[in-house]
């Protein structure tokens, strides 16, 4: 793994908002391509978002499934469990393609990471939601 993305979970876990922020570049770009109204710019913010999620979620646990890097470009695997200050389950799935500078800080990334769905429905339904086959 990574040295940037061990250390970055490794602050994760010690529930280290400001040790997080210190993995990424101070102008850090951040998106969710499939949420754009959550792109930010700033290592700041991460220590916020963070501080914020350790916060409402008090025994969160994240794990690098897996994680590879190319070059400057990272793509990781995670998990990430806990459960909410109210005891009901938080769990997020999803993978983070990460840009990586020289000096190991990450410069961009985009996150790809989704709250699990236990109920959510079955292939067939899924696909003919999004196909909107029979409409």
């Amino acid at each position: 793994m990574h040295p940037t993305i061990a250390r970055l979970a490794e602050a994760m876990n010690n529930h280290d908002p400001h040790a997080m922020a210190a993995q990424m570049a101070e102008d850090y770009f951040s998106e969710q391509p499939v949420h754009p109204n959550r792109t930010f710019t700033g290592n700041k913010q991460v220590a916020i978002n963070w501080a914020q999620m350790f916060a409402g979620v008090p025994d969160m646990v994240g794990t690098v499934l897996a994680e590879d890097t190319l070059g400057s470009r990272s793509w990781s695997e995670w998990r990430w469990e806990g459960h909410h200050t109210d005891g009901s389950e938080f769990a997020v799935r999803g993978v983070i393609i990460a840009g990586l500078r020289d000096d190991g800080l990450i410069q961009w990334a985009r996150l790809y990471t989704e709250p699990v769905e236990q109920d959510s429905a079955a292939i067939e339904e899924a696909v003919q939601r999004l196909s909107r086959a029979g409409d």
